[in-house]
């Protein structure tokens, strides 16, 4: 429930502070009075779009508070908790705009942005006229408000699972439809490349090891001869037969040296051991180079394929494993594509069913409560001075969504005989409000109140005991709620259990508009003005008093 609205510098209005009551409050005034402006610095505070220039003249800055009654329950809480804002059971918004055009917006004393703003008025505040486009005449809302009357809570969120459901499945199916698609229009590839990685089985550090022996045989004819002949100077008829001669001969002449040839005989054995480990390695490195030509060509040719293979497909040849691997994954699902399709396809199906049933309940549900808002709104639209208009909700097939499938449209007819159309084309602007008012007191009727209802001058184009019947609704709007109406209507503004006067001042410098309270007495002189116009006679007030008595 909005409790005040604290307005400074803004249009004509330099200072005003209002408090609002549960139950019908009422906004009167002449035209030009400046009522319009309150509704601006309430959108204004709100987030919602309008005047471009709203700071008073001379004024550095203008600025609007706005303070909200919030039960645990009501919607805005989320609203601030998805936003990161702090709750509470008071809600207060203050905006500020300077005169370069900035807007500066705290909610709670935390700054906000201006979608936040909006996001929260969605929930605070309704506001309905003449030409309200986002209630009656936006036939995309007509879906909205008939469930809102249906109350199909339940309904909706399960439909609404089953089409996230569904989708999932059909989104999952078609993925795996257009990849098995592009598998099959590669399948001979795939085989072919596979069946070649199969045959020649590379194996990963395989072309380093080949080129290494590629390399040394390419080198052993170099140098084997080299070594050959290292071991025939090693050998008996080289440095092995002559230290072997020095070794004997110096054994013969050791018993007669007194010991003097004890030690070189020591290092010659010691030679002997070396030169023999340099025989065995020497020849060691000649079988190593020893090698059938067959083989230099069979790992040349084995070292090429590799390479070959890594070159036609750009990997790097030890990635030839891994590669073969994901082309043998993508043949597996190929392979076992129409039985993982099978799969998919019954999972959707069924996930489709689903959805049908619970689209097939929500529409029941629709179509039960269409009729009874077609009853209700004949019913409120009779004392309205309508009772010969028909109201009639259509139901038409609509493009499957989270919202079922169904398309809701009001028509009407406002003359007897009359082909039905839209509340656009057919209602004229007094009666698309009356329209308007009777769905309002339908909808809370159903439980479906909540939010601040504000309208403006919605009894425009009416008088007499049609005036009284608007008030009365709105009154009855009002019951338990709370209802904001600007009027010009004296019937609607004697029902209201709350009564302000908007007024202009003019002095030398300056015209300002502020909003006065009225008490009982008050109260009858402005309805009497209503009735009379300037000049209030006794008669006015009698007829003031006998409006407010009734």
């Amino acid at each position: 429930m909005l409790r005040t609205l604290d307005i400074r510098d803004m249009l004509i209005i330099d200072q005003l502070e209002l408090t609002f009551q549960p139950g019908l409050n009422v906004l009167t005034g002449e035209t030009g009075a400046g009522k319009s402006i309150l509704l601006d610095s309430l959108g204004f505070v709100l987030g919602w779009r309008g005047r471009a220039e709203l700071v008073r003249q001379g004024a550095e800055q203008g600025e609007v508070t706005a303070s909200f009654d919030l039960p645990p329950d009501h919607p805005a809480h989320t609203v601030l908790s998805e936003a990161g804002l702090p709750g509470g059971d008071e809600l207060i918004l203050r905006r500020v705009n300077s005169r370069d055009g900035r807007k500066t917006a705290w909610v709670n004393d935390r700054r906000a942005s201006g979608e936040v703003l909006r996001a929260l008025s969605d929930t605070l505040i309704e506001l309905h006229g003449q030409h309200d486009d986002r209630g009656l005449l936006n036939p995309r809302g007509h879906r909205q408000m008939l469930d809102t009357y249906a109350g199909v809570d339940a309904e909706l969120s399960a439909v609404r699972a089953a089409w996230t459901s569904l989708s999932r499945a059909t989104k999952a199916r078609e993925a795996a439809t257009l990849r098995i698609a592009e598998v099959r229009a590669e399948e001979e590839y795939l085989r072919h490349a596979v069946g070649e990685l199969d045959k020649l089985d590379p194996q990963a550090g395989e072309e380093a090891t080949l080129d290494a022996a590629r390399r040394t045989m390419q080198a052993a004819e170099k140098i084997k001869t080299d070594v050959a002949r290292a071991g025939e100077a090693l050998g008996l008829q080289g440095a092995e037969g002559m230290m072997s001669d020095a070794n004997r001969w110096l054994i013969g002449a050791a018993d007669r040296a007194e010991g003097r040839l004890d030690e070189p005989l020591s290092a010659i054995e010691r030679a002997l051991l070396e030169l023999d480990l340099a025989q065995r390695g020497v020849q060691d490195a000649l079988d190593a180079l020893t090698f059938d030509p067959a083989e230099l060509e069979a790992t040349e040719e084995r070292l090429f394929a590799i390479r070959g293979l890594a070159r036609k497909h750009d990997v790097l040849a030890d990635e030839l494993g891994p590669f073969a691997d994901d082309l043998r994954a993508r043949l597996a699902l190929l392979d076992d594509s129409e039985k993982d399709l099978d799969d998919l396809l019954r999972a959707e199906r069924a996930a489709q069913v689903t959805y049908d049933s619970h689209a097939e309940a929500l529409r029941a549900a629709r179509a039960a409560a269409a009729g009874r808002l077609d009853a209700a709104m004949a019913s409120e639209l009779a004392p309205l001075k309508m009772e010969r208009a028909v109201f009639r909700t259509d139901m038409t097939d609509a493009p499957a969504g989270p919202e079922g499938r169904d398309a809701v449209a009001f028509t009407v007819a406002t003359n007897p005989g009359a082909p039905p159309g839209p509340l656009n084309k057919i209602a004229s602007g007094g009666e698309l409000s009356r329209f308007l008012l009777a769905m309002k007191v339908c909808l809370a009727q159903a439980g479906q109140g909540g939010v601040t209802m504000i309208f403006d001058e919605i009894d425009r184009g009416v008088g007499g005991a049609t005036a009284d019947a608007v008030g009365r609704r709105l009154a009855a709007l009002a019951d338990g709620g709370q209802v904001l109406v600007v009027t010009h209507s004296p019937q609607v503004a004697a029902l209201g259990g709350h009564h302000w006067r908007v007024e202009k001042r003019q002095d030398a410098t300056e015209t300002t508009s502020t909003v006065v309270p009225l008490g009982a007495d008050e109260r009858v002189t402005e309805i009497a003005r209503m009735l009379s116009g300037d000049t209030i006679t006794d008669a006015a007030r009698a007829a003031a008093m006998a409006l407010m008595d009734s």
